[in-house]
């Protein structure tokens, strides 16, 4: 073994533990910073082949490995919109770039234009709910728009589907085809009548009228009207014509709809768009006319009163008249070996050739956790474990230091010899 190698290698341990204290030092710093992952560092060995009676030092080499799989404590706030997720996954981002990014730091709140930004400036995608239920891309960051919550303005719905659930008498009195409501006249004759608010482009109110009249055995005709065109005391004749009709047969055997019949009824409402109403749960049964369900989606104008984000990852706006509409649903993302993504800036990760690619879906499905509304995840780091590292590098630093020291010494000793 030379001098040389003796001090080479000294001077190896010492990067070692120089570089095992930085990862320390910003585990510490980082030790509150939301969403932060540990780096820990580890040492390999270094084996320079050896003669006999002649030993040749190697070293010691370092790589950082980040505990990105390991979930920090949870801890409850009083903000709907800090999230946190329990369980597997990434929330998915973009800094001012654009580019989607990974992240567990959920400490969102609206920017000035009403965007979900953390605390380091990432906006949070997801997918809207503006052209009906969303799904998840399955080989990309494609359809992904940043979650805008826009409190300045007033937001209407259109009515376009709705439930409507009911009983009909099966002992009702069948009406003759003259006096059916669909055919308007002063004499129409029904077995029930339900009024329905729905809402047209604009959100305003449309009141329909909804009648249901048996017209033989197990057969209902449903009728619907524009209660704006009604007669005097809501009656017929109606000044138009029926929005929709449609034709019922019920099972005379459990009073449920009969396989061939017709389960919903599309309306079009005025000045909106179309109503698809499910009557798919409606009975005959021997009981009085009961309504047991009516709802149907859509809203007048309001302003967003708040949000709620559902363990699915759904956000709802809560208006100021009390309704609710799904506005996106935040997906999440997971790789098949997140402690090997790449760490980058900000407390985000990328992809990298050995974490895999990158896979979306939603909560709760394949391994992923669900997401926690008024939650943040704390950094996994244990500052009293990292204080006794902190101890051990620095004294395998000194000892280190003396190896180095003492082939220096050695050195001059050799270097004197010919004096």
């Amino acid at each position: 073994m030379s001098l040389y190698g003796m001090m080479r290698t000294g001077v190896s341990g010492m990067n070692a533990q120089a570089n095992r204290l930085s990862a320390v030092a910003d585990n510490i710093a980082n030790s509150s910073t939301t969403g932060y992952k540990r780096a820990t560092t580890e040492f390999a060995s270094l084996v320079l082949p050896s003669t006999n009676g002649n030993y040749s030092s190697g070293g010691v080499t370092t790589s950082i490995r980040n505990s990105i799989s390991q979930q920090g404590d949870l801890k409850f706030t009083t903000s709907g919109s800090d999230l946190a997720i329990n369980g597997n996954g990434f929330f998915v981002v973009q800094g001012p770039g654009g580019t989607p990014v990974l992240t567990r730091a959920g400490s969102f709140v609206p920017d000035g234009e009403g965007r979900l930004v953390n605390a380091a400036g990432y906006q949070l995608l997801g997918y809207s709910f503006a052209n009906g239920v969303p799904s998840a891309a399955a080989n990309g960051f494609g359809g992904l728009e940043p979650v805008t919550l826009a409190q300045n303005e007033l937001v209407a719905s259109p009515t376009t589907t709705g439930v409507f659930t009911a009983n009909l008498p099966a002992g009702a009195t069948v009406v003759p085809a003259a006096n059916l409501p669909s055919a308007n006249a002063a004499t129409a004759t029904y077995s029930a009548k339900s009024s329905l608010i729905t809402y047209d482009n604009l959100g305003g109110e449309v009141l329909l009228d909804v009648y249901f009249t048996k017209t033989g055995a197990n057969t209902w005709e449903v009728a619907v009207y524009n209660q704006a065109n009604a007669a005097p005391n809501t009656s017929f004749p109606y000044t138009a014509p029926a929005l929709a009709t449609q034709t019922l047969t019920f099972s005379a055997t459990d009073g449920k709809l009969a396989g061939a019949s017709a389960t919903d009824i599309t309306i079009p409402i005025p000045g909106g768009l179309s109503l698809d109403l499910d009557l798919a749960k409606t009975t005959q049964l021997a009981e009085t006319y009961t309504l047991l369900d009516a709802k149907v989606n859509g809203n007048a104008p309001s302003a967003i009163d708040g949000i709620e984000i559902s363990q699915d990852g759904t956000v709802f706006a809560n208006y100021e008249n009390g309704s609710s509409r799904a506005l996106y649903r935040i997906p999440i993302a997971n790789v098949a070996s997140p402690d090997q993504l790449l760490v980058m800036p900000g407390n985000v990760f990328a992809e990298s050739p050995e974490s895999g690619a990158v896979q979306i879906g939603f909560a709760n499905e394949a391994g992923r956790g669900s997401v926690m509304s008024g939650a943040l995840e704390n950094s996994n780091v244990d500052v009293a474990e990292e204080l006794t590292n902190m101890i051990e590098s620095q004294r395998s630093y000194t000892a280190n230091s003396k190896v180095f020291q003492t082939g220096a010494d050695l050195m001059d000793i050799l270097v004197n010899l010919k004096r």
